[in-house]
């Protein structure tokens, strides 16, 4: 086993169980950068591995009690849909060529990316103006029309690129939500993420793009990982983390375009 690969899981499984964030968005470009698989295996690896890996935060932050099962819901009913979608069309270019669909990913990974480094720099900014919020109740008052939509154009990408189940859905909860707890939108995005990676991963299964030895080498790092990042969710600052993921994701994000 290679422990690079171990140790690239374990600090990803930590973004993951602190923040929800850092799943696709810091996964995948580490495995097509390093060379360790091809843009289109890397995704479906990193579908595979997140469904597996978000399963354990999930089971913690339901312990926590830090779940909004209607947040879920509402966030489900679009994301699902948008995997399927997505799902449809990686079919159909698969058919085509695999290089074809390879070049397509690279090009949507990068700029996913981006989307997400100004999505976390957009919201430190937010946090900075508003304060932190100390409400320990949930507040639902965002419409449920835009959350769904919102989850709809999530899912169509998660699927092709396994960025935004984590990263985009808790940046548009916290614009949408602004007066729900941030470890509630945290532990609500990682159940319905389990929910919406696992069914575009059963895609990626289906057309045969997993790196099972490289899946295997990853879990050994995060379970741990996301388990101790899950635990430490509650009590770790966010703040310190957001701009050095926001810019990391920057970079990364330019370097696939």
């Amino acid at each position: 086993m290679d422990f690079r690969v171990a140790a690239i899981g374990l600090l990803v499984g930590l973004l993951i169980g602190m923040t929800g964030m850092g799943g696709g968005a810091v996964m995948t470009p580490a495995l097509i950068l390093l060379g360790w698989a091809r843009p289109l295996v890397a995704v479906g690896t990193d579908m595979v591995w997140s469904t597996l890996t978000r399963a354990m935060g999930a089971a913690v932050h339901l312990r926590q009690k830090t779940v909004d099962f209607v947040l879920v819901k509402r966030l489900a009913i679009g994301s699902i849909p948008g995997a399927l979608a997505g799902l449809a069309l990686m079919a159909h270019l698969h058919h085509q060529g695999g290089d074809a669909l390879d070049k397509l990913v690279l090009r949507l990974l990068g700029a996913a990316l981006i989307c997400v480094a100004l999505s976390l720099f957009l919201r430190s900014l937010r946090r900075k103006a508003t304060g932190e919020n100390s409400r320990e109740l949930p507040d639902r008052r965002g419409p449920v029309w835009l959350t769904t939509v919102v989850a709809f154009v999530v899912g169509f990408l998660v699927s092709l690129t396994s960025v935004g189940s984590g990263s985009l859905i808790v940046a548009g909860l916290v614009v949408i939500y602004p007066n729900t707890p941030l470890r509630r939108i945290v532990g609500s995005d990682i159940v319905h993420a389990l929910l919406l990676v696992g069914v575009a991963a059963l895609g990626h299964l289906g057309v045969g793009e997993v790196n099972f030895r490289l899946l295997g080498a990853l879990l050994v790092g995060s379970i741990p990982g996301v388990w101790i990042g899950s635990r430490l969710s509650a009590v770790f600052p966010e703040k310190i983390l957001r701009p050095v993921l926001a810019t990391t994701l920057m970079v990364l994000g330019y370097k696939l375009l």
